[in-house]
């Protein structure tokens, strides 16, 4: 059974953060260049203070008239507090169930305090798709004989 700690091993371990007093404009040119969805949002000591993702932007900054170049990151993010987060140990299908019954696209990582990966949807589907194709070749081996 696959772990959110093997779906880490698989991506850069950079990990892409903005700090809350950063304009929403400098996040999305972050995650435009990075080419990620979301970004943690950690203050000036090292700690997780929300996430910003492109939801946030689309359903309180895009819809409601805001300019980007002048709302703050920490103005529109998901608190910390109201973040669903995981552990290293959390199974791939347990982060699947929770970001689809949340309609979350990302998951942060603690590992106790720490904060070590974000994972996303994409990440966990791909994960899945691998191990069931895997499946399949083995099973289709077995049955054409090649064992």
């Amino acid at each position: 059974m696959q772990r959110a700690s093997d779906l880490l091993k698989g991506k850069s371990k950079q990990l892409w953060t903005i700090l809350p007093e950063a304009s929403v404009l400098d996040a999305l040119k972050l995650m435009a260049e990075k080419e990620i969805g979301a970004l943690v949002v950690m203050d000036k000591k090292d700690k997780v203070v929300g996430i910003f993702s492109e939801r946030d932007y689309a359903r309180k900054i895009s819809i409601k008239g805001k300019k980007s170049l002048d709302t703050r990151v920490k103005e529109v993010m998901t608190p910390f507090d109201k973040m669903y987060t995981i552990k290293p140990d959390t199974p791939v299908e347990d982060c699947m169930v929770l970001m689809t019954g949340k309609h979350i696209r990302h998951l942060p990582v603690f590992d106790g305090p720490k904060f070590v990966g974000l994972i996303s949807i994409g990440d966990a589907v791909k994960a899945q798709i691998s191990q069931k194709d895997a499946l399949i070749n083995q099973l289709s081996n077995y049955i054409g004989g090649k064992y």
